[in-house]
């Protein structure tokens, strides 16, 4: 191993597992369940240093990590065998969360916000969060999810589009909180 492979390397474990919140952030929104996503991050940060030397540029490791995990993702739709093609699932797979009793405060608008995103389909949610939360540009999802960026974009229409439309339909169902009263 060459000096400069050997300072490669020496970084790099400590940069990929930083990216371990971004991973679970993106797995979470992915699945809605916590210990599949732990699963999925631990998954993916064991692939990627099993294949640390396919990695060609430093300031890809973000990007390539998460490409990593969505194949694992891809791996366990296949596994769970409930879609005879597993691009089906894009427009099928969708929560089954209901919507919050109330959007008032800090953590009810989040709370909703996440309920919201967890209805759409699956494919519009992985690129919503690529590209909305995580901030990757078109074609860095593109090269990720292994689509064409025009789908990438297509898909990220309809995400904001529906997105948009669970959360009027959400406000127009919350009822008004009830004033409150001082009692002594």
């Amino acid at each position: 191993m060459s000096m400069i492979t050997s300072a490669l390397f020496g970084a790099f474990r400590p940069d990929l597992e930083s990216l371990r919140p971004v991973l679970y952030r993106i797995a979470y929104a992915w699945c809605h369940d916590t210990a599949l996503a732990d699963d999925l991050v631990q998954e993916a940060l064991s692939k990627a240093w099993t294949q640390r030397a396919q990695l060609r540029e430093v300031a890809a490791l973000k990007a390539w990590a998460v490409a990593i995990m969505h194949r694992c993702w891809m791996d366990h739709l296949r596994a769970r065998r409930d879609f005879d093609n597993v691009d089906d699932w894009e427009d099928a797979l969708e929560s089954a969360a209901d919507t919050p009793e109330a959007c008032c405060d800090r953590e009810q608008v989040i709370a909703c916000v996440r309920e919201a995103v967890a209805r759409l389909p699956m494919g519009q949610r992985q690129v919503l969060t690529l590209v909305d939360l995580e901030e990757f540009g078109y074609a860095e999802v593109a090269r990720i999810l292994d689509i064409p960026v025009g789908t990438v974009m297509s898909r990220l229409s309809r995400a904001r589009a529906g997105l948009k439309i669970i959360l009027d339909r959400t406000m127009r169902q919350t009822p008004a909180r009830a004033a409150l009263r001082r009692v002594k």
